[in-house]
């Protein structure tokens, strides 16, 4: 960073020591002094060096703290946004980091922080993926000194060290026996309750069509074509909300969408979460133990590879992109299709609960 020369001026020998300092090509600090002896002049070099390196020495504009860049993201983002990706930067504004000024948000004041997060390894890793974009487009788009180096060294650090991490991937998937006993039930509490969550289509959907229950209770009647079905705010990272595919529908989800009756502009016109935890409370009293609803979405990609579809066949029903996001759904028991001459698919699309 620093070089001493040597030149011979009236009253003998001098050394200059000079520092600069480039970024992206460009030198963005340059200093020197002069000395009678190369000692003094090495011993200043040092001193200075180390000096330039601290948060905030090298900063000659704005340098507003962590939470009002945050804020500021926040009410210029045109994109729609997700309600927990807001929530998390909100509480990071408000935490203690978020006092700390741009300059002096460094790897090792965010592997602290992090570190006292009174939650999950996954849920930690969640708001420092939230936090990321914020660094990527503070210097960029606003001239602020938060380096986005800064969170890519942090990130590296808390995987080493265990405090992020992802989530268990989930290989877990209904019996026979255990599918049956749900649909009993459900098909029970209908007959009783004509005005409850028709549980039993929702169930056999999303056997045979892949779909999330978010996914499923957003699907307009208009979005339905002869083998296909457009799929509506799809999970996404980065798109979130603004992420509609065309979706592949199997024979066997059609057949039960046209078994529908038409009480909405949707085909199953009910709140996704309430289907999650109708599903969650019945598998509780039944003594089903670790199924979710989601599980479901499982059974219908491995279903689909079980009876020889290609990845890319599958992907085209499910909506993953890549096969390393998919390959978790591959666990194939058998060949052959399991659910051929399915009763429960007679039920559905021969007496519909309407």
């Amino acid at each position: 960073m620093g070089t001493i020369t040597q030149r011979t001026t009236k009253s003998g020998l001098v050394y200059t020591a000079q520092i600069r300092i480039k970024r992206s090509g460009k030198v963005i600090h340059s200093e020197s002094k002069t000395f009678e002896r190369k000692a003094h002049a090495q011993k200043w070099m040092t001193a200075r060096e180390a000096e330039l390196q601290k948060p905030g020495a090298l900063v000659t504009g704005p340098d507003p703290s962590l939470a009002s860049v945050i804020r500021r993201y926040l009410d210029e983002s045109t994109g729609q946004m997700g309600k927990t990706k807001r929530r998390v930067l909100e509480a990071v504004a408000e935490a203690e980091v978020g006092k700390l000024k741009c300059s002096e948000v460094t790897s090792m004041a965010m592997v602290d922080w992090v570190g006292t997060l009174k939650c999950s390894p996954v849920t930690r890793l969640t708001y420092v993926a939230h936090l990321s974009p914020v660094f990527r487009v503070a210097q960029a788009a606003w001239g602020f000194p938060l380096d986005k180096q800064q969170i890519e060294d942090a990130k590296v650090v808390l995987k080493k060290l265990g405090t992020t991490a992802k989530s268990t991937e989930r290989t877990r998937r209904p019996t026979m026996e255990e599918l049956d006993k749900l649909l009993d039930y459900f098909r029970a509490v209908r007959e009783r309750q004509p005005e409850s969550v028709p549980m039993v289509p929702l169930i056999v959907f999303s056997i045979f069509s892949g779909r999330r229950q978010g996914e499923t209770c957003r699907i307009l009647w208009k979005d339905v074509e002869t083998g296909r079905v457009l799929v509506r705010q799809m999970k996404d990272p980065e798109k979130k909300l603004t992420n509609n595919v065309y979706c592949t529908l199997t024979p066997e989800a059609q057949k039960i969408i046209e078994a529908q009756p038409r009480m909405d502009d949707r085909v199953f016109p009910y709140n996704a979460p309430s289907v999650s935890t109708i599903f969650t409370r019945a598998c509780k009293m039944l003594g089903i133990e670790d199924l979710t609803f989601h599980d479901m979405r499982h059974e219908a990609a491995s279903r689909l590879f079980e009876m020889g579809w290609t990845i890319p066949h599958v992907a085209a029903v499910t909506g993953h992109t890549t096969w390393q996001s998919l390959q978790r759904y591959s666990h194939v028991r058998q060949t052959g299709d399991k659910y051929k001459d399915w009763k429960w698919l007679d039920f559905v699309c021969g007496e519909s609960e309407s």
